[in-house]
């Protein structure tokens, strides 16, 4: 048996990617990307967090993270705080501007996934988001061991 995996998640992860920048023209969202919607997404659920925990949960290196939220604060979509148990660490946070359009991601977030999972039960839908999060957990342990041993 040919084990695809790799191959499928690239393909559903480009046309999503370009189903979601449509979806965003169409709701008139023009003051980010569908890279930079992840990092609001993120911050929406948890406001004022580390550049780490940033990246540890969009799987945006902390290299192209850092150039994004520099992009993002130019157009007043987020901002850097000093920590105050920290005054060497920066916590990203929200603007009121990027507050405004949570509503509005939300409901093209839920668009997609009602298209996405067109035709699945609520049983296959919770199976394969079980599937994908082992998946998931597999690739990181993966990563974390390439990073702690020499090639």
């Amino acid at each position: 048996m040919e084990k695809r995996i790799g191959i499928q998640i690239t393909l559903i992860k480009q046309y999503l990617s370009r189903i979601w920048e449509k979806m965003l023209l169409e709701y008139g969202i023009d003051a980010f990307n569908g890279a930079q919607g992840r990092i609001l997404y993120v911050l929406w659920n948890h406001d004022a967090i580390s550049i780490q925990e940033l990246a540890d949960q969009t799987g945006l290196t902390n290299a192209t993270l850092t150039s994004m939220l520099d992009r993002m604060e130019q157009k007043h979509l987020l901002e850097r705080r000093p920590a105050q148990d920290d005054r060497r660490k920066y916590l990203i946070a929200l603007t009121g501007k990027a507050r405004a359009m949570e509503k509005e991601y939300r409901a093209i977030s839920n668009r997609m996934s009602d298209l996405t999972y067109k035709g699945f039960s609520p049983a296959e839908i919770t199976q394969l988001e079980t599937y994908l999060e082992r998946v998931l957990e597999n690739v990181r342990e993966l990563e974390k061991h390439q990073k702690t041993t020499k090639r």
